[in-house]
């Protein structure tokens, strides 16, 4: 913020700095802000660049490109993380489902009749297997 203060403090000491011009004993032209005897005081104007209704257009397109550009990165990359939280919560589920089997206890389905039917200790071992694999290939 200071750079800032200091930079306008000291703009309009820079406009008006003084550009001198002389030819030296071999012809060269020189400029230099600080004058040699014989050097001829020159003004120096800003340039003005007006545009042309074609050149405004070009950057008028150019600016609609990249705006359009940085909306498609800025969507690509919101799919991702949304993509990357889903997977995330989908491994977090399947830890917890592990963490389940691995601190053993009995493991039932329910009928539509409202019956319990108990798995044994090969289907649990199975479905450890199964979500151990599905961890392994999909989470990191």
């Amino acid at each position: 913020m200071r750079a800032l203060w200091l930079c306008a403090w000291f703009f309009p000491l820079l406009a008006t700095a003084e550009i001198y011009r002389w030819t030296d004993e071999q012809g060269k032209v020189h400029f230099s802000e600080t004058p040699p005897p014989g050097a001829q005081r020159i003004e120096v104007k800003p340039q003005v660049v007006e545009r042309d209704d074609a050149t405004r257009e070009r950057e008028e397109r150019t600016r609609r490109f990249y705006d359009a550009r940085r909306d498609e990165q800025a969507a690509a990359q919101q799919k991702a993380a949304e993509q990357q939280a889903t997977q995330d919560a989908q491994c977090d589920r399947l830890r917890h489902n592990l963490s389940t089997l691995s601190h053993g206890g009995r493991y039932f389905t329910q009928g539509s009749d409202g019956e319990r039917t108990y798995y044994s200790d090969a289907q649990i071992d199975a479905a450890r297997r199964s979500l151990e694999a599905r961890l392994a290939e999909g989470c990191r």
